[in-house]
């Protein structure tokens, strides 16, 4: 008989950092942004990084603390870092490990705020990122030089639905000394065991499943420990201080710390609460998936209908091998026109306009007309955006409900 606990027995019985004075079972909210300190010796081993303790809620805080410390016993991790957003973490963590001049392999189908930062924002700041089909491998293994530093893609692409080799990625980034950086927002932890597939660095967006229902904003980084920092030469001082930490001290001393994407104690506080029942909320909505694919499978005026959980799909294969057969619960349609893609749209009435994912109710939008409006037609084309597809982020609903909903819309088109 096995002592090893499940996904949610751990973060429902992750130990407080000490014993409340109120003997409190939930983590207390600590909105306070100052901690004092008894002695002048202890405020300064504070700073100098001699001993963890709490001084300033921008860098640390106790109930943020929690959701890291949450995440850890989850994941097995080396090391979490929580901060603002989604964008915060990817931003962060790239800038914590490339030096100016040093470039980024990145997959060419990402979700589009990403895929700017890399285009845009990255480059203006000296640091290079070639766009592949991380799909073929001879075309990453071209594009990777002695100046490149990380190999980046994201577990299943937003909206696009591509599922990557992600072992054979990753083998292929360390032959050649190069960090391994997912984004797995659509595939949380509970359905991704990222380290057996050799992912050195996990972002995610916390906004989306980790939130218990769309009540938060916020992000995490995850070091699994595998990397020798040694080998990255932004993160060369700071492997000869702090050795394995390096890279989660970077972040969090300079690169987090001076950019300010910290993360509140009321977010952590719906975090730490939707870990909780995450695994239960994931079950669901994959259920739900699964039963509209085949609905919207068998629906004469849906022309396609994408989702790496259902046979048919060209991804099912990895789907089970990587993430348990449980692939998120993001799904796309394909209608004949954009004109019936809006129509269509606007006739729904229980299934929510809103750009988001996870949220325990069901989304929709349009992603060419707004997620990716201010990419011209050729860039929509490259990252694979179709005029004729809707996202659905698909929630908790009673399924029949939802099919009623889609359904209706769909015959009045």
């Amino acid at each position: 008989m096995t002592n090893k606990k499940g996904f949610t027995t751990k973060s429902l019985h992750t130990e407080l950092p000490q014993k409340d004075a109120y003997n409190a079972l939930h983590m207390p909210v600590y909105d306070g942004v100052a901690f004092e300190f008894d002695t002048a010796e202890d405020i300064r081993d504070s700073f100098e990084g001699k001993v963890f303790a709490h001084a300033y809620s921008r860098t640390t805080n106790p109930t943020v603390a929690y959701f890291e410390q949450k995440l850890l016993n989850l994941t097995g991790a080396h090391a979490v870092m929580a901060l603002s957003s989604g964008m915060a973490a990817i931003s962060n963590a790239l800038l914590a490990l490339v030096e100016k001049g040093g470039n980024i392999v990145s997959s060419n189908h990402l979700f589009g705020h990403t895929y700017a930062l890399l285009k845009e924002t990255l480059p203006a700041w000296g640091i290079e990122v070639r766009f592949v089909d991380m799909s073929d491998l001879e075309q990453v293994r071209n594009n990777i030089d002695e100046k490149t530093r990380v190999l980046f893609f994201e577990t299943i692409t937003n909206p696009q639905l591509e599922i990557l080799d992600i072992a054979q990625i990753s083998h292929l980034a360390h032959e050649n000394n190069v960090v391994v950086v997912a984004d797995s927002t659509i595939t949380p932890p509970y359905v991704f065991e990222s380290a057996k597939f050799g992912v050195d660095v996990e972002v995610m967006s916390a906004t989306k499943f980790m939130s218990g229902g769309a009540a938060a904003v916020g992000g995490v980084v995850i070091d699994n420990g595998l990397f020798d920092w040694s080998k990255v030469p932004a993160l060369e001082t700071w492997y000869d201080k702090f050795e394995k930490n390096a890279l989660a001290l970077r972040i969090r001393k300079e690169i987090f710390r001076h950019l300010g994407g910290c993360m509140t104690a009321h977010t952590a506080h719906y975090l730490n609460m939707g870990l909780d029942i995450l695994a239960l909320r994931v079950d669901r909505c994959v259920e739900n998936c699964l039963v509209l694919g085949e609905f919207f499978g068998k629906h004469p005026k849906v022309k396609e209908v994408t989702y790496p959980g259902l046979k048919d799909n060209a991804y099912y294969e990895l789907n089970q091998k990587q993430f348990s057969g449980k692939p998120g619960a993001v799904m796309t349609i394909d209608l004949e026109s954009k004109e019936k893609c809006f129509s269509f749209f606007n006739q729904l009435k229980l299934v929510r306009r809103a750009t988001n994912l996870n949220d325990n109710k069901t989304l929709i939008i349009h992603p060419e007309s707004t997620i990716y409006c201010e990419f011209d037609t050729e860039e929509k084309k490259e990252m694979g955006i179709r005029d004729t597809m809707m996202r659905i982020s698909v929630g908790i609903e009673d399924v029949e409900d939802l099919i009623q909903d889609f359904n209706q819309a769909l015959e009045l088109i």
